[in-house]
């Protein structure tokens, strides 16, 4: 008999999302919205246009569709999910998902309770099937008693992360560099809960001329990412080493030249001066910017195509989390298994274990043998991602497969 014919078979990849969304539908939330806020939903509702085309069509089920959702993700390898909000919470404005700072503060209570039905229904959407799902409730940040108020109900109902609200600049309200976030972020580490940002938003408001929407697409990547050097380089992870931030949908090979960078200035601060600006002993951090990284931070990696895995090796697979951005266009279902066999097919199996399932597991708190279960029915195998992808799958335009 040979080596060969006494192999064990490779257990099958456990695939973790670190990139999903979800969300209920009109008639959902208003079942989990106050009563005081009934008639205003109402109102609301009845002048709401969705903009969203995976809204609109067939399409749109696959955010609160339980039987439809796991099927599809059965079918394509996935066992386990980090959802984001894909369906607009009441009283937000046209095209809005993620908090933003309010403007006043009726605007804000409205909102404010929007989010308390989204968040109220992921909680049991999420306890249909709790091991298989990590859901982000979300909160504000225009008033920091009602945001630690948010996160103490999150924490005492199971969530074990929050989605981090983007600050779009000159909003009237600090940047998270400011000491006035301490307060936050020591509740955060009390809590025990992983901070979670995702891209897309974040940017100025860019006006109604005819290139506003191309600027903004231009633009996007700068204003999602700065928030990595805000919380770094202002002392944050200095002063909370307990915390963990992941980064979702933003790409990779970014971080490898905004950490050059900033361990380039941390090294010329250490000298008293920038070129012709000078910095005070007490701003210089006692470790390089990319050691916080390394202790702190996390990327979620959405569609990686072959160059961004690359970066994946630069950046340190310890510190990524493969995301398909199920249900999105420009996600890889129904073709994860082909996108991970064009991008991972010469990785080797250990490191692929790590940002398909460890990572997740530490940042999010899955538990790995519960998904076993799945992974063992549904998985793609060692072999089947080691297999190089001949051809791309026709009608999927994921930048996993457009993208060298």
């Amino acid at each position: 008999m040979s080596d060969t014919d006494t192999m064990t078979p490779s257990i099958p990849y456990t695939i973790i999302s670190s990139d999903c969304h979800a969300g209920g539908n009109m008639a959902m939330y208003e079942e989990y919205l106050e009563d005081r806020w009934k008639d205003a939903f109402a109102e609301w509702r009845g002048a709401y246009s969705n903009p969203f085309r995976d809204l609109q069509d067939d399409g749109r089920s696959r955010n609160w569709d339980d039987e439809r959702r796991i099927a599809d993700m059965d079918a394509d390898g996935v066992v386990a999910e980090v959802t984001f909000p894909n369906t607009v919470p009441p009283f937000f404005p046209t095209g809005t998902l993620i908090t933003y700072p309010a403007t006043d503060r009726t605007e804000y209570e409205r909102r404010r309770a929007g989010i308390h039905t989204h968040n109220r229904w992921l909680l049991d959407w999420c306890n249909e099937h709790p091991e298989r799902r990590c859901g982000l409730p979300q909160v504000f940040l225009n008033d920091l008693d009602d945001t630690i108020t948010d996160l103490e109900w999150a924490a005492e109902n199971g969530f074990r992360s929050f989605m981090l609200p983007a600050i779009p600049p000159d909003m009237g309200i600090p940047g998270l560099w400011d000491p006035h976030y301490d307060r936050l972020w020591a509740t955060v580490r009390d809590l025990d809960l992983t901070i979670t940002q995702h891209g897309g938003s974040g940017g100025p408001n860019y006006g109604k001329a005819p290139a506003a929407t191309l600027m903004f697409l231009m633009e996007v990547p700068f204003f999602a990412h700065r928030n990595l050097g805000h919380l770094i380089m202002s002392g944050v992870f200095e002063r909370f080493p307990e915390l963990r931030f992941v980064m979702t949908e933003q790409g990779v090979s970014w971080v490898l030249q905004d950490l050059r960078r900033m361990d380039g200035y941390h090294a010329q601060m250490s000298t008293g001066r920038v070129g012709e600006l000078g910095f005070a002993a007490e701003l210089v951090l006692p470790n390089r910017p990319s050691e916080y990284f390394d202790r702190n931070v996390w990327i979620g990696a959405s569609f990686p195509s072959p160059s961004e895995a690359a970066a994946i090796l630069k950046v340190g697979v310890h510190k990524v989390m493969w995301g398909s951005d199920y249900p999105h266009h420009e996600g890889t279902f129904p073709h994860s298994r082909e996108s991970l066999r064009r991008s991972f097919s010469d990785w080797d199996e250990a490191d692929l274990r790590t940002i398909f399932c460890d990572n997740a597991v530490e940042v999010y708190g899955f538990d790995a043998e519960a998904l076993a279960t799945y992974a063992a029915e549904h998985g793609p195998t060692v072999d089947e991602v080691a297999t190089p992808l001949e051809g791309l799958p026709k009608d999927n335009w994921s930048p996993a497969f457009t993208r060298p």
